[in-house]
């Protein structure tokens, strides 16, 4: 049986995403977020999509007065992002390799059918991705599940896996999801992460039982491939985006450029600027996503006034300043990101949470270690 949660909706409205930031509950977050009715933000779409920062999260955080015995757990799942983009700043393309070791025990490449058709008979899983394909959103901990089956268990390779899922998700954010599913399968991790059907049972406040995972964690490792993850597919995933004219621009000012991980209202709104959102068909043929994130990242893009939507590379636009009396230094803004280092022009820095902590390093706990002083001092 399905279990009864609350349907998901995302809201594209920039006042309604900022009540939801003044809404979080530390405390019921750390006691509830393992289970898929808990007391999760739902922020990650707009982190993501660089609607909101880390930084003003936790300056909203921080403003609520609670000590940071009750905020830790959360504060530490928002560096987790950072740290997987610290990750991304570093190793740059890299982040579609093994990240720390070759991924043990690889069989197959091709992703699993029946996950990818819900029908892998474990109903909180395919509930799961059918509510994911609803919404374009997943739980944490079923993303791990979903993870863990079709790695650990379906002994498939990491990487067609999480294009599956990046394509899917509103929140896609290649360094967490890449990351993650490499901590799952033990390519960035000491070892592999499993769960069996009672674990599922009690996060998913589902009863199942009799069912491949239905068996101790000592048992999950010996497992043969079931018969339910062998069937696989070759995915065919591929981005639909609008058919637009080229913007309209005056050539002597520059152009702020925005794109699919940054679509901050606030950012540079006083500026006498172009703004443009720019959907690069050579970065989404690249990294495909749903029509569903498509449209998702256009609504957001609605809360900036004045914004032009643009189907087209760079390139394209900077043929619009031919007759400019701006030097070429000057036509175009953005934000650094590792998606957009080919941007020409001016780049802003990344709001941080902790801007003193740079670097990659092999373990996120050694990354926060450094991290919780600069938290004790706030």
């Amino acid at each position: 049986m399905k279990q009864q949660l609350p349907e998901i909706k995302f809201t594209t409205d920039y006042a309604l995403i900022l009540n939801k930031i003044k809404d979080l509950d530390p405390l019921q977050y750390a006691k509830t977020r393992n289970f898929v009715d808990g007391a999760v933000s739902y922020l990650s779409p707009y982190i993501s999509r660089g609607v909101i920062s880390l930084k003003q999260i936790q300056n909203e955080v921080f403003r609520k007065g609670l000590g940071l015995e009750i905020t830790e757990k959360f504060l530490q799942e928002l560096a987790w992002r950072e740290y997987y983009q610290r990750i991304w700043q570093e190793k740059k393309d890299r982040i579609w390799d093994d990240l720390n070791q070759p991924q043990p025990d690889v069989v197959e490449h091709d992703m699993i059918s029946s996950i990818v058709e819900t029908r892998t008979g474990i109903s909180a899983i395919d509930n799961g991705i059918n509510d994911l394909y609803q919404s374009g959103y997943m739980h944490n901990h079923l993303r791990m599940y979903v993870a863990s089956m079709v790695c650990n268990i379906g002994k498939t390779h990491w990487k067609a896996p999480s294009k599956w899922l990046y394509y899917h998700l509103l929140d896609g954010d290649m360094a967490s999801n890449n990351a993650s599913w490499q901590w799952v399968a033990a390519a960035f991790a000491s070892k592999k992460y499993y769960c069996n059907q009672e674990n599922i049972n009690k996060y998913t406040l589902s009863n199942q039982q009799d069912t491949f995972l239905d068996k101790t964690y000592e048992e999950l490792p010996l497992m043969p491939i079931p018969d339910e993850l062998k069937d696989r597919t070759r995915l065919q995933l591929k981005t639909f985006l609008p058919e637009t004219a080229l913007p309209k621009i005056d050539a002597n000012r520059p152009t702020i450029i925005y794109n699919s991980y940054n679509l901050d209202p606030t950012w540079r709104k006083d500026d006498l600027a172009n703004r443009v959102l720019l959907l690069e068909p050579t970065h989404f043929s690249k990294y495909p996503v749903s029509e569903k994130v498509i449209n998702f990242i256009i609504g957001l893009s609605k809360n900036i006034p004045g914004i032009q939507i643009f189907t087209g590379e760079v390139s394209d636009l900077l043929s619009l300043y031919q007759n400019s009396n701006l030097l070429s230094s000057e036509i175009f803004i953005s934000k650094e990101h590792p998606a957009f280092g080919h941007y020409p022009g001016i780049k802003d820095s990344y709001e941080w949470m902790f801007p003193e902590i740079t670097g990659a390093y092999p373990s996120f706990f050694k990354y926060w270690k450094l991290c919780r002083p600069y938290l004790e001092k706030i």
